[in-house]
């Protein structure tokens, strides 16, 4: 039975994963790092990732960027993988990621849902047929606490129509202060924040006389905790170094039926 560490463990997706593992009898938790080391569930917590000694298979970070150096230095100190579910890092960020998936194991998506990993292959395909002659548009909404933006799924919805269309695309946040006509190769990005909504993304493909639109919900974290807990069973079987996600997890399942 894997053993977690849960890296942001005192956080709101740390609690939710505390409370999944909880009701789950495969996969159990040894550690939790959190800046703020108190302890609010039945396993110990450490500011100082350095400061835990025991045994564990693989870490689950719900954390913040702020937190990835001591972060991956424990893992590859450690040869311990990773599954990296924190959004909003700096281009220099990304490569420190990618260098320690040289060392170790690295599972890393822009969201942990199943059914929006389903829509990214939708949204290719979608991109790949309607090409030139649809515009693309990817709007998401998230609570008033979220901080990045835009949120890391809408980067990968994006990405995901991008690499599929016939043209290299640009991406335009704002468009406020720009007093001219859409760009042909343009993919806008909207950001919501209020209340307390858990995640909303639309990716809109507007045409000439139609629009088609691709959407998802989530109406409760456990979404994304339950993903992140199917990707930390699948990253502690693995030894070999290197960057992971979730359509390795999606290949793994399909493989056992």
């Amino acid at each position: 039975m894997p053993k977690i560490i849960i890296s942001g463990c005192n956080g709101r997706m740390g609690q939710t994963i505390t409370r999944l593992c909880a009701e789950r009898n495969d996969i159990t938790i040894a550690a939790g790092f959190d800046i703020n080391p108190i302890k609010l569930s039945n396993y110990p917590v450490y500011a100082d990732p350095m400061e835990f000694g025991g045994e564990a298979d693989v870490v689950i970070d719900f954390s913040s960027p702020s937190t990835l150096a001591n972060l991956l230095n424990y893992c590859t100190m450690r040869k311990m993988p990773c599954v990296i579910c924190t959004t909003g890092y700096s281009d220099e960020q990304l490569v420190q990621i990618s260098h320690a998936s040289k060392v170790i194991p690295v599972f890393r998506s822009g969201n942990m849902s199943l059914g929006i990993n389903l829509l990214t292959a939708l949204i290719k395909k979608a991109a790949l047929v309607l090409g030139d002659n649809f515009d693309v548009e990817v709007v998401e909404k998230h609570h008033r606490t979220k901080v990045d933006a835009p949120s890391g799924t809408a980067l990968m919805l994006a990405d995901a129509a991008a690499s599929a269309l016939p043209h290299d695309s640009e991406y335009v946040y704002d468009r406020h202060c720009v007093r001219q006509k859409r760009g042909k190769n343009e993919i806008g990005i909207s950001s919501v924040r209020g209340g307390t909504i858990v995640g909303e993304h639309e990716v809109i493909f507007a045409g000439t006389d139609e629009v088609i639109e691709f959407k998802h919900t989530a109406y409760s974290r456990d979404v994304f905790a339950n993903g992140a807990i199917s990707a930390a069973i699948y990253l502690s079987g693995i030894k070999a170094p290197g960057m992971y996600d979730m359509n390795d997890v999606l290949a793994s399942v399909l493989n056992k039926l």
